[in-house]
């Protein structure tokens, strides 16, 4: 079944600019609850106080969702998410899952393939066919409980092939809340991957924190390397970040993010209504960023 696809028409006071969401997690009661039920998640939910943000959805709720919080489009992945402690797989989502989630709603969820590097060549088959056959716009890596920093050689295939489909990866970069080593994905090693695939278009994920500033150079270094800021509340954005994203060199580099059920769109928007920026940087934050890395046609 296939909910209403039309994105209805708000004035929402402050919150006029639709929203795109580069990264928001499975929301279904069948995905979900795979956060819940893993130890180191569910260590990290409580730890946070988020227990009652956790709350699943259905398709039909998302969407309403989105609506209320002039929302437009949401990514969501087939999170391949590995416990570091333990080798074990925390969160193994098929492309199916995701695809089955998106075909309700598919001009509102995008599809993104979740990179497992154990897959080796049978995962770049199966990237490609998540792009040319279930619609998927994007790859995504949450690289910790691999033991591989974000640059090692055995997801270089997987960028090769996100290079010649032309499609962006999403990544966490910064450090990992979970019992993960952080420096696997500090911001710098991006440069080894921007160097050898210039046109391939990163996102860095929950702005680098705590090296904002380094995956700032990186993002001002290199033309497609950009910066997303889910799970961070803008209140909480580093001065830098907000300097950079609201000036000249930054408009067009940075994009919202929710990681949801992480952070909820109300809660994230309307603190972003309060932060100072020029109408330009808003609307780039917020969807032209977004429309440009993922090739999307505007509405």
């Amino acid at each position: 079944m296939t909910v209403e696809v039309a994105m209805k028409d708000k004035s929402i006071p402050g919150r006029t600019i639709k929203a795109i969401d580069y990264w928001c997690n499975p929301f279904t009661p069948e995905t979900l609850c795979k956060f819940l039920e893993d130890e180191e998640v569910g260590h990290v939910i409580k730890w946070w106080g988020m227990e009652d943000k956790w709350q699943s959805k259905s398709v039909e709720q998302f969407v309403r969702m989105m609506d209320e919080a002039n929302v437009e489009m949401a990514m969501v992945p087939n999170l391949q998410m590995r416990s570091y402690q333990r080798k074990v797989m925390i969160t193994d989502f098929s492309v199916e899952e995701i695809a089955a989630i998106v075909r309700q709603c598919p001009s509102r969820l995008k599809g993104l393939y979740g990179i497992n590097p154990y897959k080796k060549m049978e995962g770049v088959r199966e990237l490609e066919a998540a792009v040319k056959e279930y619609g998927f716009i994007g790859a995504h890596l949450h690289t910790y409980g691999f033991s591989r920093a974000i640059n090692h050689r055995d997801y270089w295939p997987y960028y090769a092939k996100c290079h010649e489909l032309d499609i962006p990866v999403v990544m966490q970069v910064g450090h990992s809340a979970e019992a993960m080593p952080s420096d696997l994905a500090r911001p710098v090693r991006l440069d080894d991957i921007a160097l050898y695939f210039p046109r391939l278009r990163i996102v860095g994920a929950h702005t680098g924190w705590p090296w904002v500033e380094e995956l700032i150079a990186m993002s001002w270094k290199h033309r497609h390397i950009y910066i997303g800021t889910s799970m961070h509340l803008p209140k909480y954005w580093d001065r830098s970040l907000v300097s950079f994203l609201n000036t000249r060199r930054g408009i067009g580099k940075v994009m919202f993010g929710s990681d949801y059920p992480g952070l909820s769109y109300d809660e994230a928007l309307q603190q972003l209504d309060q932060i100072r920026l020029k109408e330009e940087a808003k609307k780039s934050l917020l969807r032209g960023t977004a429309l440009k890395v993922f090739n999307l046609n505007p509405s």
